[in-house]
């Protein structure tokens, strides 16, 4: 099953295979896969980057170091938008969370920031980092 339109019309455009109310998808579906991501090329917030490859009708883009102010993640739980800066910082920790609601986010996603983000494997700001060595 795929839902390539927002869950309800109140929310912004989501999209991905098989969501759910909280943003899961039928790629990762954890508790604590509540995290749905914008990337540069298109408005939707995605599930995931599996979601993107499968339904939109271009490659993903991933947002560049000078959008990182601006939102392009958003909490499944309670639909707070945070700025690129803010959930980098939050992925850093030991066990993130979503700061207006406390919704646990998966500290694994942190392994695919290059996927949505202009940074280096390490998943902090790519700066001057030769975007040729991202993977």
């Amino acid at each position: 099953m795929t839902a390539p339109d927002s869950l309800d019309g109140t929310d912004p455009l989501l999209r991905g295979v098989g969501l759910d109310a909280q943003t899961r998808c039928a790629h990762y579906a954890t508790a604590r896969d509540v995290v749905a991501l914008r990337f540069a090329c298109c408005p939707a917030y995605w599930s995931c980057h599996r979601c993107h490859a499968e339904l939109a009708d271009h490659p993903a883009v991933p947002v560049p170091a000078g959008e990182f102010d601006r939102p392009h993640v958003l909490c499944g739980v309670c639909r707070t938008e945070l700025s690129v800066t803010a959930y980098l910082a939050l992925e850093a920790t030991a066990d993130p969370a979503c700061p207006a609601c406390g919704a646990p986010f998966n500290p694994g996603c942190a392994a695919h920031a290059p996927l949505y983000f202009d940074v280096p494997a390490s998943g902090s700001p790519a700066g001057d980092a030769d975007p040729a060595a991202q993977p």
